[in-house]
């Protein structure tokens, strides 16, 4: 039986937002990274990922049947015992052959699961709390939703790099100077290599100190280095090896490829890698290039089964702790199906609102699909060469804080003076912070501090702003009935609004590339700045009952 103590809505709310964000966002975004480092390029990956969207759009079609059959509570404790047996699926397939596409496959079953598990939490949410409690706590559901976020692309990606750094070989770094166009540089030729052979496999790289010399008219340019084992991998084993640039002159860059796979059959035979100077470079530089291994997809299974013994604890804590209001009852099927829909779509000012769900976060759909593969990829392809772990530690540290800020201080002042004094200003910092990623693809920063204050600064940007999305939710679903069915009709638009723009920006990058994509997202800003002109919002919404206009 639920006592007086766990009915207090900081007891549940916290962990159900928490659980409502984590599958979400590791459909949405862990995803990306994962096809990232398995190597699935930019354009497959936000395509494939935003396809996956597509449950959360369609959910309302399902919603009714939510709010009609069962109880929230029971559907809300079902599903997350189902998604822990996805997550537990999803570690299981990573190292079958066929991986990608039963990944995908999993994945949708994944996102049809946590449609469900959304529609069931939502409809709670407002079943147990008055208005102005929601509002309050809109905030506090919006942190905790935003802090499943920072946890997948924060905690969960440190973990997997941390695994991945010792379940490899050893790193090694290069330094390649640049030298006199007038020194002649003995070329190698890789059948005279001479493997010296080690116990267990090492990274081997000839020469061990490259240099190029700075152009001029028919001299060599670049610098031809090889790759090796120093001993075989195990049977069936394939050591990959990434090849990217770490700090250092910006002029000095790979050319072709970066990555490279050894296994018993060629271990020992040396493959070719080519790093070349800009020819307007006139100045001795040098640059940094790390060569790193590790298994990939063996990482990912670990951090990821992790995950589905944390979604089988939760569905345990949940099933105990979540309170039992009265309102949440199973109900006939006397009222129809369509009624249940068609009555969203004669709430008053209709339009307006369907654009706002859609464009609000048009920017942001778009920005959150490369974000990641920006950070991770290397210098030469316009990213910031982030490992895993240190774009990790960038989500999960100050970018948590920031984001914590934002989403408290977001539901603080929407309960104190009404979403609609502050609906601008929250529009303002969900948007004008995405200039920092303009300013990251341009400088191409190699100092840690800057990117993780640029983070900060756009995550705290997105915790505020996106309280105000949450509220408006809430006050489109809660004029009339069906709450639940109308709430979760509010966020398929939502989820319809990150779908198709979040399709084509894996393409409209390789189109500009990162640095011309990035100022193409500051004017994906426009239209959800023109639709905050048309909603209407009542003043009194969120207030606590007596206080008036503050």
């Amino acid at each position: 039986m639920n006592d007086k103590k766990n009915k207090t809505p900081w007891s549940w709310i916290p962990s159900l937002y928490f659980a409502e964000g984590i599958p979400y966002i590791i459909v949405m975004f862990v995803a990306s990274d994962l096809y990232k480092t398995m190597g699935i390029s930019n354009a497959a990956l936000a395509f494939w990922t935003s396809i996956l969207y597509l449950p959360w759009v369609i959910k309302p079609l399902w919603s009714p049947f939510v709010d009609i059959a069962w109880t929230k509570r029971k559907w809300v404790v079902f599903t997350q015992f189902a998604l822990a047996l996805a997550f537990f699926g999803i570690s299981f397939i990573l190292q079958l052959p066929w991986w990608f596409v039963l990944s995908l496959v999993f994945l949708w079953m994944m996102a049809i699961i946590s449609a469900t598990h959304d529609i069931a939490a939502d409809g709670f949410y407002m079943l147990a709390l008055d208005q102005h409690t929601q509002t309050f706590f809109s905030g506090i559901r919006g942190t905790f939703y935003r802090l499943a976020m920072i946890a997948g692309m924060g905690l969960l990606v440190i973990l997997t790099g941390l695994i991945l750094e010792r379940t490899g070989l050893d790193d090694r770094e290069i330094i390649i100077r640049t030298v006199d166009p007038g020194i002649q540089i003995p070329e190698i030729d890789p059948a005279e290599i001479s493997i010296s052979e080690t116990e267990t496999p090492e990274i081997l790289v000839f020469p061990e100190h490259p240099v190029i010399p700075l152009f001029t008219e028919g001299a060599v340019d670049s610098a031809v280095i090889y790759l090796a084992l120093s001993a075989a991998p195990e049977q069936g084993e394939t050591v990959r090896i990434n090849l990217g640039h770490k700090k250092g002159s910006k002029s000095i860059m790979l050319a072709g490829k970066s990555f490279f796979e050894f296994d018993q059959g060629n271990w020992d035979q040396p493959q070719k890698a080519v790093i070349r100077a800009d020819h307007n470079l006139q100045e001795i530089t040098e640059a940094k290039f790390a060569v790193q291994s590790g298994d990939i997809a063996l990482s990912w299974t670990i951090s990821i089964a992790l995950l589905g013994v944390f979604f089988l604890l939760l569905a345990i804590y949940h099933s105990k702790i979540l309170p039992l209001p009265a309102t949440d009852i199973s109900k006939s099927m006397q009222t129809g199906y369509w009624t249940v829909l068609l009555s969203f779509f004669k709430k008053k000012g209709i339009l307006a609102s369907l654009a706002f769900l859609f464009f609000y976060r048009f920017s942001e759909s778009q920005l959150t699909k490369m974000a990641s593969p920006f950070l991770l990829d290397s210098v030469e392809n316009g990213g910031l060469a982030l490992t895993l772990t240190e774009k990790g530690f960038a989500y999960g540290t100050v970018g948590l804080i920031a984001l914590l800020a934002g989403g408290i201080l977001g539901g603080i002042v929407a309960a104190k003076w009404g979403l609609k004094k502050w609906i601008w200003w929250m529009a303002l910092a969900i948007n004008v912070p995405n200039v920092v990623y303009v300013y990251m693809a341009f400088a191409q920063p190699d100092n840690l501090v800057v990117i993780n204050l640029c983070i900060a600064l756009e995550q705290f940007g997105y915790g505020f702003g996106f309280t105000a999305y949450m509220l408006y939710m809430l006050y489109l679903a809660g004029q009339g009935e069906h709450k639940t069915a109308h709430y979760a009709l509010a966020t398929g638009f939502m989820a319809l609004g990150m779908m198709l723009p979040g399709m084509i920006s894996g393409y409209m990058q390789e189109i500009l590339g990162y640095q011309m994509f990035f100022i193409y997202i500051l004017l994906c800003t426009i239209p959800g700045f023109l639709t905050v002109f048309f909603i209407k919002i009542d003043p009194a919404f969120g207030l606590k009952k007596g206080n008036g206009d503050a």
